[in-house]
């Protein structure tokens, strides 16, 4: 074979597997969302979120997240966490706007957003962070769940675990899921029960979620927390309206959807400010 036909292979095979992309100036941005093929991380310049005290009824999970992501930017040891439960109640609105209120204290925390399909690409993100210094991260991968046949949770672990290196000291990793044990339950009950060892059927993957520091739950709203909801957007956004049209056109509003939650909640603020001609 001549050196101009190896030349012709090289040059292919580059342009079907590009060589990963150099790390950004991490100065121009707070947000990240991370690509594979080729790995790249790309800066987001204004980011999608909910100014922290909109969000209403999630107290404790508010401050105990704080808290958590505070220690982690100012260089201290933190937790990864996993927030779960019911939907539409918060949980990745929650991740951004911890994120905006640790950068308003005055500190430098990068955010870098995995979606689930690219977890097995994730080992070569941490080797891309660990060599970067004077910044911190926060990885984050909203409604994250895994199939019974799914491989991609043994990825997670470089994150959780880290392996023989362990976890690099500048990122902590945040995780939203619907699911506790981020597999559904039939399926767990299904492994166990056709096992030849039933306790050892799924412990790998239930074991999963253990490793998260923190656990924290969301779960469905009252009535009144769904009105202080919506009656919050409101004031934030300078919307005039006296509380009993309020909770008239909310109440039917949430009838309409057949449930209550912050999603809705901020659903029917949106077609609102859109009725009064307001801008979000």
């Amino acid at each position: 074979m001549t050196g101009k036909a190896l030349i012709r292979i090289a040059e292919a095979l580059e342009r079907m597997a590009p060589a990963p992309a150099a790390a950004p100036d991490f100065a121009t941005a707070d947000a990240f969302v991370w690509h594979m093929m080729p790995d790249r991380l790309e800066p987001v310049t204004k980011v999608n979120r909910i100014a922290l005290p909109l969000l209403v009824g999630i107290d404790l999970a508010r401050d105990t997240l704080l808290e958590n992501t505070l220690h982690f930017a100012q260089g201290f040891r933190a937790n990864n966490a996993l927030l779960w439960g019911a939907r539409g109640m918060g949980k990745s609105s929650l991740v951004k706007a911890v994120h905006a209120e640790v950068l308003a204290r005055g500190h430098s925390l990068k955010i870098v957003e995995v979606q689930r399909e690219d977890l097995p690409s994730i080992g070569r993100l941490l080797n891309m962070l660990r060599a970067v210094q004077g910044y911190r991260f926060l990885l984050y991968c909203d409604d994250l769940s895994f199939s019974h046949d799914d491989q991609h949770y043994k990825s997670l672990k470089a994150v959780l675990d880290g392996g023989i290196e362990g976890r690099p000291e500048n990122v902590v990793f945040y995780a939203t899921s619907n699911r506790r044990h981020l597999m559904p339950r039939d399926m767990i009950e299904n492994e166990r029960s056709s096992a030849i060892s039933p306790s050892e059927a799924v412990e790998e993957k239930v074991s999963l979620s253990d490793r998260f520091g923190l656990w924290l739950g969301f779960h469905a709203c009252s009535q009144d927390e769904y009105l202080a909801m919506v009656r919050g957007y409101c004031d934030a956004y300078g919307i005039a309206i006296d509380d009993a049209a309020l909770r008239a056109e909310a109440i039917e509003w949430q009838a309409t959807r057949g449930g209550r939650s912050g999603r809705v909640a901020w659903q029917f603020f949106t077609d609102l400010a859109g009725r009064r001609g307001v801008g979000c």
